[in-house]
């Protein structure tokens, strides 16, 4: 295969998820199955991927109960509050946490994440999601979900908000001047004095500048409205791609739009997630695989992919493939991309329900790949030398055995290739991932290109 050019550098991510990302981990000898809410289970973790010089590890969240209780293990530790505990036992991951735009404040959230980023030294990141569940609605006093189009509206004036408080201290603020008695420098600290559609905000923030500017901001959502919020905001997208096709078009797509809003594409990661099996040879990797799908218990994910595709649970026969007359992607106001995704899977690969519940047992239509390190190594180096991705969201089907085999097998793989870092470079997240760090827009230097763009 071809190098990359340059000095381009793969990024990975651990995504996180209580025993594993495969829905049966749980039942698995070797796991823990109330790990869900252990601190402890979530530090070792962090650790075994800063071992293995990742970029971040990742939670995804809601402010809804996940699934069927009887389903897997459900309830989660809120994630910025998990993410200060595992900044104390690490020294150079990053820290991505999920917090929703619809069902948060931006004063507060901006705050928060400003905190976990003074914590952590400079390695906070924020996964921008607007929540596309009814259950959540209704946890915060609303019958029905918000439009899909409304929620990014919303999240657009959010990110807006949070940005500006983030900003609203310049880096030189603080003079800690002990001989002349000023602490810090009044003129370098500016209320916002947003007024928008959806928030009203004075500020500034109640915290000086963090060490990386602001927290890295990424995004999590392919629909049309969620690439161009991506384009517009984000610095790494966080997407689901079953082909190396569809991974291309979309990886196109979202540099091109990031280069009409005006943005560097480089400084706009694209990271799709990869849910590995992996074993010394194909035949143990594939076991490990068909002993999970084994474990999944049919009726509860058929009730889930009910749910997700918008019909009654007892229309999905499960030796039969979907119904033809499944809602348009236009009349979905949950996760669009989502749909889309399984619903093409289905219908390109002719699979039954319990086929499909299997595919979507071990990643939710996430890539699932089953193989040896070598093989994984060469997914992982086709997608990144094909303009298909920047680097990957690495999904273990069971945790801890799946990110000590990542970290342990696969990664000395891809840095022998010279694809991957040897040592961390830089201490934030910033860094790893090779983003500039932004200057306040408040500071003189930035108000006077935003002038002259103007004039």
């Amino acid at each position: 295969m071809t190098r990359p050019p340059g000095p381009r550098t793969l990024r990975l991510n651990a995504f996180l998820m209580s025993t594993g990302h495969h829905e049966a981990s749980w039942r698995l000898p070797e796991s823990d199955a109330r790990s869900n809410t252990d601190v402890r289970h979530f530090v070792e973790l962090a650790r075994t991927a800063e071992r293995g010089l990742m970029d971040s590890v990742f939670f995804a969240d809601s402010p809804a109960l996940f699934g069927e209780v009887g389903r897997r293990p459900a309830g989660a530790l809120e994630p910025t509050v998990l993410l200060t505990a595992m900044a104390m036992a690490t020294t150079r991951i990053g820290l991505i946490a999920t917090a929703s735009t619809s069902y948060n404040d931006p004063f507060n959230l901006a705050r928060r994440f400003a905190t976990l980023d003074h914590v952590s030294g400079g390695r906070a990141g924020w996964n921008i999601v607007t929540t596309a569940t009814l259950e959540a609605a209704r946890n915060f006093g609303l019958d029905e979900l918000p439009a899909h189009a409304d929620r990014y509206r919303r999240a657009d004036e959010f990110v807006d908000v949070a940005v500006k408080l983030w900003d609203s201290w310049e880096d030189d603020a603080v003079l800690a001047d002990k001989e002349s008695g000023v602490w810090g420098d009044s003129e370098l600290v500016h209320p916002i004095q947003h007024t928008g559609t959806h928030f009203r905000v004075a500020g500034p923030l109640n915290l000086p500048r963090s060490p990386q500017g602001r927290p890295v901001l990424v995004q999590a959502g392919s629909s049309e409205d969620g690439r161009d919020f991506a384009a517009r905001h984000a610095e790494a997208i966080f997407t689901a791609q079953q082909t190396l096709a569809d991974a291309q078009a979309f990886y196109a797509d979202i540099k091109a739009r990031a280069t009409t809003f005006g943005r560097d594409p480089e400084q706009l990661l694209v990271l799709p997630g990869i849910v590995p099996a992996i074993g010394s040879t194909e035949a143990e990797a594939r076991a490990l695989e068909e002993e999970l799908d084994r474990l999944i218990q049919p009726d509860y994910a058929r009730r889930q992919l009910a749910r997700t595709l918008k019909v009654a649970p007892e229309r999905l026969a499960l030796d039969e493939q979907l119904p033809d007359d499944l809602p348009a992607e236009d009349d979905i106001e949950g996760a669009k991309s989502r749909y889309t995704l399984i619903v093409t899977l289905a219908r390109r690969e002719r699979l039954t329900v319990r086929e499909l519940i299997g595919r979507l047992g071990g990643g939710r239509g996430h890539r699932t790949f089953s193989g040896t390190p070598e093989q994984v190594a060469d997914a992982i180096e086709e997608w990144f030398t094909s303009g298909a991705a920047d680097g990957f969201n690495v999904m273990p089907p069971a945790l801890p055995s799946g990110l000590e085999a990542f970290v342990d097998h696969v990664v000395p793989i891809l840095q022998a290739r010279g694809l991957f870092r040897t040592a961390y470079d830089g201490t934030t997240l910033r860094e790893h991932y090779g983003l500039d760090r932004p200057t306040s827009q408040y500071s003189p230097t930035t108000r006077s290109d935003i002038h002259q763009e103007i004039a």
